[in-house]
């Protein structure tokens, strides 16, 4: 099992954390974070507002963070070359600052002994890896949802969150096309803020060039959610909402309910996803597919 080190113990580090230990997939030794004290570490690892109470035992012991009894090296370095990931046995390091996000800067890493580097940001020059799409090649960043950010003035953003949907600009769509390059020209998208504090979903209006009859798509997406996508993309026929899905690990479950098919041709297909824990869990699974080929 890989032995893995994060760097930047924010939401995102720490779900992958969460992650890593439901799954058993890879093995976290080290956490590297200069603006968290050990205390509070282990005080935010424990209680979660949205995703709930961390499922075993977390405390702080000789400088360290023993979860489950399992010891945690915890490094409080500003910079990644002066990280000392081969002093803990990390030999991937997930990079989930935000801030180094280019390949010149997480790649400073390696000097500290990493061997690959994960970054879960958007990146301007790293390419683009989604578990269950394009995974095929190893790569040095996956983040299936972040590659573009809106550009200019957002107003609207910084009106009321809690009264309001806020329409906004999304990157899905550009990541969608740098994943899938045959769909760049064909896809666009646009996103809308609303006031609950987890879960998304997609919104798909498709014009279908070959007819397709709506029961034959349903099937289509349930036989590859427990063949080829399963663990990644989910199904369901059942009358579900937003908090339904909340820290569910797949990437996507398919509504079958939510769909609309106005003709053969036009279809309107809904998936929802934990974009957070979703996320995380792939983090973990690009991982242990990455520490399979090496």
């Amino acid at each position: 099992m890989v032995k893995v080190g994060v760097n930047g113990f924010g939401p995102i580090g720490r779900l992958v954390y969460r992650a890593a230990f439901n799954s058993g997939k890879v093995d976290i030794v080290a956490i590297n974070d200069p603006f968290i004290d050990l205390n509070y570490m282990v005080y935010m690892l424990q209680y979660d507002s949205t995703h709930g109470k961390f499922k075993s035992t977390v405390k702080a012991e000789n400088g360290k963070l023993v979860i489950s009894g399992k010891v945690i090296t915890v490094f409080q370095e500003r910079d990644p070359p002066n990280i000392k990931w081969s002093d803990a046995g990390a030999k991937y390091v997930v990079e989930s600052t935000g801030v180094f996000t280019t390949m010149e800067k997480a790649g400073a890493h390696l000097k500290g002994g990493a061997k690959r580097v994960i970054i879960s940001a958007p990146s301007a020059d790293a390419p683009m890896f989604v578990m269950g799409v394009n995974h095929d090649n190893l790569c040095h960043h996956c983040h299936p949802e972040n590659c573009g950010w809106p550009s200019g003035k957002l107003w609207r953003d910084g009106r009321g969150a809690a009264q309001n949907i806020i329409p906004a600009s999304t990157g899905t769509a550009k990541a969608v096309g740098k994943v899938i390059p045959e769909l760049k020209v064909n896809l666009t998208g646009m996103a809308f803020r609303v006031p609950t504090p987890n879960v998304s979903f997609v919104d798909v209006t498709c014009c279908l060039e070959k007819p397709a009859k709506y029961e034959d798509i349903k099937k289509v997406v349930k036989q590859a959610s427990e063949g080829p996508l399963k663990g990644i993309l989910s199904y369901t026929e059942d009358q579900v909402v937003s908090c339904d899905f909340n820290s569910d690990s797949h990437s996507s479950t398919f509504d079958t309910g939510a769909g609309i098919d106005l003709n053969d041709n036009f279809v309107k297909l809904i998936s929802w996803y934990d974009k957070e824990f979703g996320y995380s869990n792939r983090v973990v699974d690009l991982m242990a597919y990455m520490a399979s080929k090496e």
